[in-house]
């Protein structure tokens, strides 16, 4: 790992996880990584500066979605608490068909991946800068995404409740995890069911040049979500559904 470029680094681990890939698809991850480290001097979007970090932190773990779930084409995907853009962000890269919205509270956050969605010029990406449940409350949005993925941002319990109201029957929320992701997923299952989710399987994922266990939660969307679920602004955080 360590004589390699972070574009090698990352064609490498794509390859891995028999992803499909291009020279252009590399320059934009590589504009991406540039962008981050800009911007980080003056906010504090990452804990990870170093480039190559960056391409296995960050790129090839939120491409490993693609080693367990099949995104249908066009697919309507919404990344809940987005931050710097990961996974979304990768996701729509190799995937451009995607239409993307990156759901984000930080106004500062939120205006890094506006930068970054302009920078990188994707197309059909929307940034939206407000809380989930918020954005989870208004009609239009409910039953709308055949595809939610969360990574990094809070217990299942919490993100069930966030997630599965925007899915519409028969799409997936995806949640990445790391250790204790199966004991997670127990202590959720009473939250998973009452939001009308069905969890379809505990993924361990091998994410290249990563020395940590991670694991792809993929829970189903059987039913309609309650209306009275997300609750209001922080209440889900506070009194996590069991």
């Amino acid at each position: 790992m360590s004589n390699m470029t972070p574009s090698e680094l990352l064609a490498k681990g794509a390859a891995e996880l028999h992803i499909p890939h291009n020279e252009s698809q590399l320059r934009l991850f590589m504009a991406y990584a540039h962008e981050l480290a800009r911007w980080n001097e003056r906010f504090n979007l990452t804990s990870i500066t170093d480039e190559c970090d960056i391409v296995v932190k960050h790129f090839l773990d939120s491409l490993a979605i693609f080693s367990v779930v099949d995104i249908p084409l066009g697919c309507s995907t919404v990344d809940i608490g987005a931050g710097a853009g990961f996974p979304g962000v990768p996701i729509k890269i190799v995937r451009p068909d995607i239409l993307l919205t990156l759901v984000e509270s930080s106004q500062k956050k939120a205006g890094f991946l506006t930068h970054l969605v302009g920078q990188l010029e994707l197309p059909n990406v929307v940034v939206v800068a407000e809380r989930a449940e918020d954005f989870g409350r208004i009609k239009e949005n409910r039953g709308h995404f055949c595809c939610a993925v969360s990574r990094a941002v809070a217990d299942l319990a919490v993100l069930a409740e966030y997630a599965l109201p925007l899915v519409k029957e028969g799409g997936r929320f995806v949640s990445y995890k790391a250790k204790g992701a199966p004991e997670e997923v127990e202590r959720a299952s009473g939250a998973i069911n009452l939001l009308g989710g069905c969890v379809e399987e505990i993924a361990k994922v091998v994410v290249p040049f990563l020395n940590a266990e991670r694991y792809l939660i993929s829970i189903k969307k059987v039913a309609q979500s309650p209306q009275a679920y997300p609750r209001k602004a922080g209440t889900p955080a506070k009194k996590p559904l069991v």
